[in-house]
């Protein structure tokens, strides 16, 4: 599933033909994807303008001029794509998505189209009212986002207090960080030297500090690179991700630590793999 660096790399893909742009019209497919798609979703859409398109963990947040906020999740395989006659950038993909799967077309104002592409239909669109978005239930008591003013070493020394459970898991939990998944919890913890079998409140203080600076690190260079393009990721302009080439850990089992040389290991937690080095990470 795509993670924060992914989600945000579409975002800003998408931005340029759709941010101060009206919707001048919305062309829907089927009724639904993971959920049925609001009631009157395109009649609620038509000729109403898209101010500005933010993101919050994984999920795309469109501000609409008439006081709705659309949120949108890629889900496992969503991908959007833009159709305005531009050539694909240096990463883009061979094989274009099928047309069967283009469930939600957006023609927006100064001539470009969006289509989203889903066909595992994983991925949902719902509509909620933007000055309600902090009880917007899927969202509601998530933690702060990597990268923002308001996560930091106190904070994570906070929140990992009296957890008993693997740090692993305890990263995973949305309430303590906003939009980590398995890929990049994986790459930080290896980067501060933290196994994550380590219980997560033996973390605060100095490994709690390596692991902010690991963390932050790690989202910035994969949205730098576009995100990591493992399975059905592409943004939205068609290129593929390249941060998989970075990876020091995840999904390399086996092979040898880029620091020490012993083979990394993989163990199940919580029902997700963890690629970690043995010797590197304590």
């Amino acid at each position: 599933m795509p993670e924060l660096p992914e989600v945000e790399t579409v975002r800003r893909g998408l931005s340029p033909v759709m941010d101060g742009r009206t919707i001048l019209s919305v062309q829907l497919n089927r009724p639904d994807l993971r959920f049925p798609l609001p009631v009157s979703f395109a009649d609620r859409l038509n000729g109403v303008r898209l101010d500005r398109l933010g993101r919050r963990a994984k999920f795309l947040v469109a501000e609409l001029a008439s006081g709705d906020a659309l949120i949108m999740h890629l889900g496992m395989s969503g991908r959007f794509t833009i159709t305005d006659g531009s050539q694909p950038g240096d990463f883009h993909h061979a094989t274009a998505p099928d047309p069967k799967h283009d469930h939600v077309v957006f023609h927006m104002e100064g001539g470009h189209t969006v289509t989203y592409n889903d066909p595992r239909r994983f991925g949902f669109m719902e509509l909620w009212p933007l000055a309600q978005m902090d009880a917007y239930p899927r969202l509601a008591g998530y933690g702060p986002e990597p990268l923002s003013n308001t996560f930091s070493h106190a904070w994570l020394n906070e929140a990992l207090k009296g957890k008993t459970g693997p740090i692993k898991s305890v990263l995973l939990d949305q309430r303590t960080i906003a939009g980590l998944g398995n890929i990049y919890v994986c790459e930080a913890l290896y980067r501060a030297g933290i196994s994550p079998r380590r219980r997560a409140n033996t973390v605060p203080g100095e490994r709690a500090a390596k692991l902010t600076r690991a963390i932050n690190d790690v989202i910035a260079e994969a949205i730098a690179a576009g995100g990591s393009s493992i399975s059905d990721f592409k943004a939205a302009s068609g290129e593929l991700g390249y941060f998989q080439h970075s990876f020091a850990v995840y999904d390399r089992e086996g092979e040898p630590c880029k620091t020490c040389s012993a083979p990394i290991r993989r163990i199940v937690q919580s029902g997700r793999s963890s690629f970690y080095c043995g010797t590197c990470q304590r």
